[in-house]
């Protein structure tokens, strides 16, 4: 299984919108690195819910259940989704100021491809965010 973060802006789509819903299409990427990450997903795979713009924290653990597929919303038609579901809010949000401060998430893509809205996390990564947020991986 591999690990990824997908960021949204939450006064777009929220965490709490995502709970209520149970399940969503991830459309809209238009960045070629960015879908090529998600070309890359299966379904199962875990992804942290990252809000930017407002909150600039991973707030929750969604995951793939359906793999890519084209996104009804590209023109252009080349482009494609993902549908994620919710599997569990960490206990505590962990902030992008926290991850800047910790030497171990130094290398992590949230902070040196900050604009990239897909991307992959290393297993270690992960569960250094997860206990920093409170559970267990």
């Amino acid at each position: 299984m591999n690990h990824w973060l997908v960021k949204s802006e939450p006064f777009k789509y929220s965490w709490d919108q995502l709970v209520k819903d149970g399940k969503t299409f991830w459309n809209g990427v238009r960045n070629y690195q960015a879908a090529g990450n998600m070309k890359a997903m299966k379904k199962g795979d875990q992804i942290f819910f990252y809000h930017s713009n407002e909150g600039l924290a991973v707030v929750g653990i969604c995951e793939v259940a359906k793999e890519y597929y084209p996104d009804h919303t590209d023109e252009t038609g080349k482009f494609g989704m993902v549908d994620v579901k919710p599997v569990r809010p960490l206990k505590s949000p962990v902030t992008l100021a926290d991850i800047k401060a910790t030497p171990e998430l130094a290398d992590i893509s949230l902070i040196r491809q900050s604009r990239l809205s897909v991307m992959p996390i290393t297993p270690a990564h992960w569960k250094l965010i997860c206990k920093m947020g409170g559970i267990k991986p």
